[in-house]
């Protein structure tokens, strides 16, 4: 399933970056922030938005808004791509939708070897305890 989130959807403002960037990292604003209204987009399927909201963990608002900050690359245009292929990867996990679990019975070979273990483990712990001689 192929999930488009329109441009309109998507926030963007430009901060200043720390780390490399020379005299330019004071001038400059290159760090990206993109937020994301998870809970108002319409592009979004709810079992998606739902396991969107789940997996965002601290990088998610109060109010159901995406923050993701990108300051990784020294030019503007690289870290909006960073920016924009995060929330894109954060999208496509959200979009896998999880296997249910198939509750098995244990077999009877391994009933047989749990019970067995079982025995010779209570054998050792016979055996420390101590023998009463009655002479």
């Amino acid at each position: 399933m192929a999930i488009i989130i329109p441009e309109a959807e998507l926030v963007e403002s430009f901060i200043r970056a720390s780390g490399p960037g020379g005299q330019n990292v004071n001038k400059v604003s290159t760090a990206v922030q993109l937020r994301f209204d998870v809970r108002a987009s319409p592009s979004l399927p709810d079992d998606v938005a739902v396991r969107l909201m789940r997996l965002a963990g601290s990088r998610m608002t109060r109010d159901g808004v995406i923050i993701i900050t990108a300051d990784r690359f020294r030019t503007q245009d690289r870290n909006r791509a960073d920016a924009r292929e995060r929330l894109a990867a954060l999208v496509a996990q959200a979009a896998v939708r999880p296997v249910k679990r198939r509750p098995t019975k244990p077999s009877a070979g391994s009933k047989e070897r749990r019970l067995t273990g079982k025995a010779v483990r209570s054998g050792v712990k016979a055996g420390r305890t101590k023998v009463h001689h009655s002479d």
